[in-house]
């Protein structure tokens, strides 16, 4: 009868066993879970080649597609309303979608301009002198004057569809059905323009799309200025007559 408690330990003490065996992987793996994440987040990242164009290309088309996907509510608000009429707190509301992405990629457009450091601070490294600028400078594609133009083409595009997406607007609460049309049409043709600035200046991969025609490439430079016409010279003066003799 005395065999009977002696087995029962002996089992407690087997099931406490396995027990063990079973748990502490589990636990050491839990307690190395968080450390392998912290070693991963500490260990220096080596960025991907490239990384800082490709994402350059995809904000200036998610820019883009962000200004198109805002005027197509409007656009099909205007054109799919009675007599192209809408109401004025409904044309207000898709006008101002339109406005706030245009801003933005207005905003991701406009080049930034690197702040030179004061002579006050004595930390701050003194500029080196300019070079001599040439006689007549080209706006090249690749140069910083090329890139400014480029800038300007596609901020200009941004502001003519905002001045046409006004007028589509102003057009949908006039009255007149008559003007929808042609305000709609303006703003077809703005957004066409926002895309080829895009395309052609937004530094993206030439499209390899068999058939496609080839893309109109940014201008390279811009023709220097005509030479002034040099002035004739000015006539000999009249040899003075001689005196007479006799």
């Amino acid at each position: 009868m005395r065999a009977l408690p002696a087995r029962r330990l002996a089992s407690s003490a087997l099931c406490a066993t396995l027990l063990t065996a079973v748990a502490a992987p589990t636990a050491l793996a839990a307690d190395a879970g968080p450390a392998r994440e912290q070693r991963a987040r500490s260990a220096p990242r080596a960025p991907l080649p490239g990384a800082d164009g490709l994402a350059a290309q995809a904000r200036s088309l998610g820019d883009a597609g962000g200004v198109l996907a805002a005027i197509t509510p409007l656009l099909d608000a205007a054109l799919k309303a009675d007599k192209g009429q809408l109401a004025k707190d409904q044309a207000t509301k898709l006008a101002a979608a339109v406005q706030d992405a245009i801003k933005k990629a207005t905003a991701a457009t406009t080049p930034t301009t690197p702040t030179t450091p004061t002579a006050a601070d004595p930390a701050a490294p003194t500029a080196p002198a300019a070079p001599a600028s040439p006689a007549a400078p080209g706006l090249t594609k690749g140069g910083q004057a090329g890139t400014a133009a480029i800038a300007d083409v596609k901020a200009a595009s941004l502001a003519a569809l905002q001045k046409a997406v006004d007028g589509l607007a102003a057009a949908t609460t006039s009255g007149d059905p008559a003007k929808v049309a042609p305000a709609a049409t303006a703003v077809v043709a703005g957004e066409v323009n926002v895309l080829a600035a895009t395309l052609v200046g937004g530094g993206l991969p030439a499209p390899d799309l068999p058939g496609l025609p080839k893309p109109p490439s940014a201008p390279a430079a811009v023709p220097p200025a005509p030479a002034a016409p040099s002035l004739p010279a000015a006539p000999a003066a009249p040899a003075a007559p001689k005196p007479a003799t006799g």
